[in-house]
């Protein structure tokens, strides 16, 4: 009796085949087939199926977008093989297949996009050749599990005009922030001054009504001293005497003249001040 023995690797699926037709899938592992004496002979081959996630790169893919514009294009895209007997009997190889793929579904974006939307966004050009690739690989048994923009190159007299734009949009953002800051500025010192003269309104009112109330206070302090003066003269009508005298007293003092006498009706004395310059 004689043995045929085959080892499949770890993260590998054998595809068996007997006669060149298909039997099953082998698992990682050794794998031991005996063959009795008058057995007829048969032809046992086993193709190695890589089921890691893998990558491959598409480099320079030169495609015009929507305004004509050539750019060059390298994409990076990640894959896994889920299915190894669709990916081995559907095509004649997957990963050329997952090449032409991805190249068309990019060519297909691109060719659909301005150059300033796609500049805008990178990320957009990979979710799209992701999401047109992945219902296609998996008839083939392919997973794709991203894809990446690489590399996305101009011509040179291109790259230069954006060179300058970008450029330009940099003064000028500088430019506005700046105007900015000078109208921020200016708007609180506006403020401020805005501020002070309320302030300033504000204490002028506030000094007035108290220069006011003084005012106020003074006169009815000096009402309330005649009433209460013209209420002891009327109590007391000596006193009216008293104030007379007062007042001779003050003529005399000053050196002026005066002639003292007797009312019409004699209730009281009268005089005159004589005093001269």
């Amino acid at each position: 009796m004689r043995e045929d023995e085959f080892v499949v690797p770890m993260s590998f699926v054998g595809l068996l085949y007997e006669d060149g037709v298909f039997q099953r899938q082998l698992k990682p592992g050794k794998h031991v087939w005996k063959k009795r004496l008058f057995e007829k002979p048969v032809e046992r081959t086993v193709k190695l199926v890589d089921g890691r996630e893998r990558s491959l790169t598409l480099k320079g893919q030169e495609i015009l977008t929507r305004d004509k514009v050539a750019i060059r294009v390298s994409l990076l895209v990640y894959f896994r093989v889920m299915d190894p007997e669709a990916a081995i009997h559907n095509v004649a190889s997957y990963e050329e297949r997952i090449y032409e793929d991805v190249q068309l579904a990019a060519r297909r974006f691109l060719a659909s996009r301005d150059l300033d939307a796609i500049l805008s966004d990178r990320n957009e050009i990979s979710d799209a050749v992701r999401i047109d690739v992945k219902s296609i690989a998996a008839t083939y048994g392919v997973q794709i599990v991203r894809a990446d923009v690489k590399d996305l190159a101009f011509p040179g007299n291109l790259r230069e005009i954006m060179n300058q734009v970008l450029e330009t949009e940099r003064r000028s953002e500088a430019k506005l922030i700046e105007a900015r800051r000078a109208s921020d500025a200016l708007r609180i010192q506006a403020e401020g001054e805005i501020a002070m003269s309320r302030a300033r309104v504000e204490a002028q009112k506030e000094q007035a009504r108290l220069a006011a109330d003084v005012e106020r206070e003074r006169a009815r302090a000096k009402l309330e001293g005649e009433v209460e003066e013209a209420k002891a003269v009327k109590a007391h009508p000596e006193l009216l005497r008293i104030r007379e005298l007062q007042t001779l007293g003050e003529i005399a003092k000053s050196g002026g003249r005066f002639v003292i006498g007797l009312r019409a009706d004699g209730s009281g004395s009268l005089f005159r001040d004589e005093r001269t310059d």
